[in-house]
Formats: C-alpha cells, structure tokens, sequence
C-alpha cells in the first residue's frame, strides 16, 4: 500500500526528518507520537504530496484513496457544514449522504444547521476535520493530532470508530501526543530527533 524509503527532509538547512523508512501492507492501525517538532505533520505532508522530500523515496499503490486531517483543519468559513462536506466530496464524486449523516450524529453535529463554520468552536471544527477525512471511503487514514479540543465523550466515539474503520480493513495512522488506550493498535511508532523507531508494545 504504501513504502518509504531513506525519507530525509529539511527545512532552512535543518534535518526535520532523516532516513525514515516506512511500510505499511494494509490493515494496520498505527500510533505515531513525538514532542512538539518531531516532523509528525510533516511526515503527513509528505505522504500527501504536499511538500516534497529532500531525498528518499514514497511509493504508494495505484489509486490509493488517502483520508487526512493534518494541523488545523482548513474550511470555507463563511459556508455551512453541509456546504463545506458536500463540496470536498463533490471533488471526487463520493458523498454518501447517509454515511454522512450518521458520522455527524455520532458527533453530535447537526449537519443541517445554519451555522457558518466561522464560527463553530474547536472542537466542532475537529470533528468537521475528522468527518472529512473517513467520509469517503479513503484506504488510508491519517490523523493528526485528532482529539485536540474534543471533550470525553466524543473521544470515546472517536475511539469506537477507528475500531470499526480498522476492522473493516481500513488502514489508519494516528499522530498524537495523547495515547488512547481504547485504539486497538497495531503497531506504535516514536518520532525522535528526526528518526523513527518501532516501539515495544506491552
């Protein structure tokens, strides 16, 4: 599904991320954590053709779908939640009007309201992101920083749904300081000083 190799970007002559390599087959629920600055949105980035390495290579299987919310979620302000998801899954012709629908309600979003996304608060614009990022399907999901701004109960139903995106064979890959214990992971990663090391799982 997707291979990196000897990945190494920097920024202003300094290393963020150096020979990372990387493998995923498929199936896998990954948690990758780090300090602030570690390169976990910049890894992100990079897998999404957003910025390009400076050396090293990312190879990803023909038509992979790629689901994302990477930083602060990004929007058309002055428009509604439901304008905002119509018009992102237009872009590929995927709008599943019911799955999103219920993916709202899990959320308690009101996918009818009136409200312009200026002014939904953070944690509404995080699961708007989220919502985003698994509305169509996508193989691959990555999530960056996901709960930030979410109270107790919409990370438990966070939680419950990775669960249930994993087990229908999606392929996810969480990037948090905040371990959830209740993500049945398959593998955790830790970025450091550039660097990334496969961690010991209890």
């Amino acid at each position: 599904m997707l291979d990196i190799q000897d990945l190494s970007i920097s920024f202003h002559k300094q290393p963020v991320l150096q020979h990372i390599s990387f493998h995923l087959d498929g199936h896998e629920c990954i948690y990758i954590h780090g300090i602030n600055g570690s390169g976990k949105s910049t890894l992100f980035k990079l897998i999404c053709d957003i910025i390009k390495p400076t050396s090293g290579t990312i190879t990803k299987k023909n038509d992979l779908q790629i689901g994302a919310l990477i930083e602060n979620p990004g929007f058309l302000e002055n428009e509604t939640l439901a304008y905002n998801l119509q018009f992102l899954a237009s872009l590929k012709n995927q709008y599943d009007s019911s799955y999103i629908e219920s993916l709202c309600q899990q959320f308690q979003l009101d996918l009818h309201s009136s409200m312009k996304l200026k002014n939904f608060s953070v944690g509404m614009r995080q699961k708007a992101g989220i919502i985003q990022a698994i509305m169509e399907n996508q193989e691959l999901i990555l999530l960056d920083e996901p709960t930030r701004g979410l109270d107790q109960t919409s990370i438990h139903t966070f939680c419950q749904l990775i669960n249930q995106l994993h087990d229908k064979g999606h392929t996810i890959v969480i990037a948090a300081h905040d371990y959830l214990p209740d993500i049945h992971y398959t593998h955790i990663y830790r970025l450091e000083e550039g660097q990334l090391f496969l961690d010991e799982m209890d």
